[in-house]
C-alpha cells in the first residue's frame, strides 16, 4: 500500500512520545559562505543522533503482538540499527541488527550498548541483508527494511511536517540521499501541503543511488565504494522510497569527497555540531555551488546524523584543513651545515606561516652529503598564504617539491 499524507500524520502523532522536535535554528554563519539564508534541521540531536528513530519506533509501534514477542531483525551501517536498538528496548521487542563489516565502531559499539544482538557479517549491504534474511527464517524474527518499508518512509516524513512548521518561509529543503526512505517521506509531506517548496537531494559522487535510478526509470544496484558519506552506502534505492522521490524530488545533485571533508569541518567549527558525512552533504552542495539558484532564498538543510567515528573525524578534519589552505607540506632542500635549519624556519615565520611538524631525510636527499631534505607541514592562514609562502621561500633560495 503506498505511503499518503494521511500515513505521515498518523506516525507523527504515535511517536510523539517518544521523538524529539528537534531544533530548525537560522545560521549566521552558513547563511555567509553559501549566499543563501541558511537554516539547519539537527536531527542528529536525536537520542540515538540520527533522524532514523522516526522510522524505527513508527515501524516498532505497527507490529503485531506476535511480531513483538519474536522481535525484529534488520541490515543496516549503523543509525537504523540504532534506532531500533534505543526504541525496541523502551517498547520491550527484542532487536538484532546485522551490520555490514565497513559500519563505523562507533555505531556498532552503541547499538550493543542499546542492548541489540549486534552480528558484523558481509563485505557489503546485499551480503548482510543475506544473513538477516536467513535469521528471518530461522527464528521468526520480523524484518524492518531501513529505508524501504512504507512504516519507515511514513516515519521519515514527519521530519519535513517538523520544518515547514518550524520554517514557514522556506524555499526550499535540501537532503541527503542513500537508499531514498528519508527523501521519500520528506518530499511527500512537504508536497502535499506546500507544493511551491523545492525540494532536492543530494548524494556523495561515490553512490548515486537516486540519480542512477532516476536515469533508468528504476532502481539499480550500484557498486560500493568508499565514501566519508557512510550512511548512503546502500547500494541502491528502495523501491516504495523511488515511486514516491520521483514524483516530488525536484533536483538531485552529487557532491565529491573533498566538499564532504570540508562541510564537516565547517559544521565543527561555524555550527559547533558533529555531523557525520552523510549529513553534511547539503552543505557540501551549498558550499561547491552546486545549488547556484538557491542564493538568497531561504534554505534548509537537513541535518540528519552525528555518529561519526572519533578515529575518522580527527583525519576528516585534517583533510578539510588541507582543502582549505590551512595546512600544507612541502620539502624543501637546505644547508646540513648549522644554521641552515634556522634560516629556514625564518623565512616561514616572516611569512606568518607556523610549522606544526619538521623531519629530515638524510638518505634520500642526494649525492651532495652537505644538504639534507626536510618535510615541513605547515599551518597557514588560506590558499593565497600558500602561495606567498612557496614564493618567499624559493626567493630565499630553497627549492621546493610541494605534497599533491
Amino acid at each position: 500500500m503506498p505511503v499518503t499524507l494521511r500515513d505521515i500524520r498518523a506516525a507523527q502523532r504515535r511517536i510523539a512520545s517518544g521523538i524529539i522536535v528537534t531544533p530548525c535554528s537560522s545560521s549566521i554563519p552558513l547563511s555567509e559562505i553559501t549566499g543563501a539564508r541558511i537554516a539547519c534541521k539537527l536531527d542528529n540531536f536525536q537520542r540515538t543522533g540520527s533522524f532514523k528513530e522516526r522510522g524505527a519506533r513508527n515501524a516498532l509501534l505497527r507490529l503485531s503482538p506476535g511480531a513483538r514477542r519474536h522481535g525484529v531483525i534488520a541490515a543496516s551501517a549503523g543509525n537504523h540499527a540504532l534506532g531500533l536498538a534505543y526504541h525496541g528496548r523502551l517498547l520491550g521487542i527484542p532487536v538484532t541488527v546485522v551490520m555490514p563489516d565497513y559500519a563505523p565502531l562507533i555505531k556498532i559499539t552503541t547499538c550493543q550498548r542499546l542492548g541489540a544482538r549486534v552480528l558484523v557479517r558481509g563485505q557489503d549491504f546485499a551480503e548482510a541483508r543475506a544473513e538477516a534474511d536467513r535469521l528471518v527464517e530461522t527464528e521468526q524474527l520480523t524484518y524492518i527494511h531501513g529505508f524501504d518499508a512504507p512504516d519507515i518512509i511514513a516515519g521519515q516524513g514527519t521530519l519535513g511536517l517538523e520544518i515547514l512548521r518550524q520554517v514557514p518561509d522556506v524555499d526550499a529543503i535540501v537532503c541527503p540521499v542513500g537508499g531514498a526512505g528519508l527523501i521519500a517521506g520528506l518530499s511527500l509531506a512537504v508536497k502535499s501541503v506546500r507544493p511551491r517548496v523545492k525540494v532536492i537531494g543530494v548524494e556523495s559522487v561515490a553512490t548515486g543511488n537516486l540519480a542512477a535510478a532516476l536515469r533508468a526509470h528504476h532502481p539499480v544496484l550500484r557498486p560500493r565504494r568508499a565514501t566519508l558519506a557512510d550512511g548512503l552506502a546502500t547500494l541502491t534505492v528502495g523501491a516504495n522510497a523511488f515511486a514516491l522521490a520521483r514524483k516530488h524530488v525536484d533536483e538531485v545533485v552529487s557532491v565529491g569527497e573533498d566538499g564532504i571533508a570540508l562541510a564537516i569541518l565547517r559544521m565543527l567549527e561555524l555550527e559547533k555540531t558533529v555531523v557525520e558525512g552523510a549529513a553534511a552533504t547539503p552543505l557540501a552542495a551549498m558550499m561547491t555551488g552546486r545549488l547556484p539558484k538557491l542564493r538568497g532564498k531561504k534554505v534548509v538543510l537537513v541535518v540528519g546524523g552525528g555518529n561519526i567515528d572519533p578515529a575518522i573525524l580527527s583525519r576528516v578534519i585534517e583533510k578539510g584543513l588541507v582543502n582549505d589552505g590551512r595546512l600544507t607540506r612541502f620539502t624543501a632542500k637546505i644547508s646540513d651545515r648549522p644554521g641552515g635549519l634556522a634560516q629556514l624556519c625564518r623565512v616561514i615565520a616572516e611569512a606568518g606561516a607556523s610549522i606544526k611538524d619538521i623531519a629530515h631525510d638524510r638518505a634520500f636527499s642526494g649525492p651532495d652529503v652537505y644538504a639534507v631534505h626536510v618535510d615541513c607541514t605547515v599551518e597557514t592562514r588560506d590558499h593565497a598564504h600558500i602561495t606567498a609562502l612557496h614564493h618567499a621561500l624559493q626567493r630565499h633560495g630553497f627549492p621546493l617539491v610541494v605534497a599533491k
